[in-house]
């Protein structure tokens, strides 16, 4: 299960709604051993895409010191759909599968294609998906 307050909820889905129209992307945080996320890190999609995300890997190692010096672990990524359901593309999977082996990481997906924002979440190992309940929290 993943766990966000609702102040990091709100703080994804702007971000998946200020890059429109292309994905949003992003690096969640959670303490040593928890899924509970802490600290939400919004990046730039360097792929400037409305189908795929790409990470920066600087960013990434910037947006990993961060967490570190805060002594909180990366524990997933979020990205948006803009015109499709909160449901990993194969895109998704093979890129999930070539980063993270072990599924690790948690996928959050937030979707655009209606007027509501959707959001879930999935682990992802050996191109199985699995989807982990979301519980959200008071900030």
């Amino acid at each position: 299960m993943l766990v966000l307050n609702e102040d990091i909820k709100n703080q994804i889905i702007k971000h998946a709604i200020n890059e429109l129209p292309n994905e949003a992307c992003g690096l969640f945080s959670a303490n040593s051993g928890s899924s509970i996320i802490e600290c939400f890190y919004p990046m730039e999609n360097i792929a400037k895409s409305e189908i795929i995300y790409q990470l920066d890997p600087l960013e990434m190692m910037k947006v990993e010191g961060i967490a570190d010096a805060e002594e909180r672990q990366i524990i997933g990524v979020m990205h948006s759909h803009t015109h499709t359901p909160a449901y990993p593309s194969p895109t998704d999977v093979r890129d999930a599968t070539n980063f993270d082996p072990l599924g690790a990481w948690h996928y959050l997906i937030v979707s655009l294609e209606e007027s509501e924002p959707a959001m879930r979440s999935f682990r992802i190992i050996n191109e199985e998906i699995t989807e982990e309940e979301i519980s959200f929290i008071s900030s």
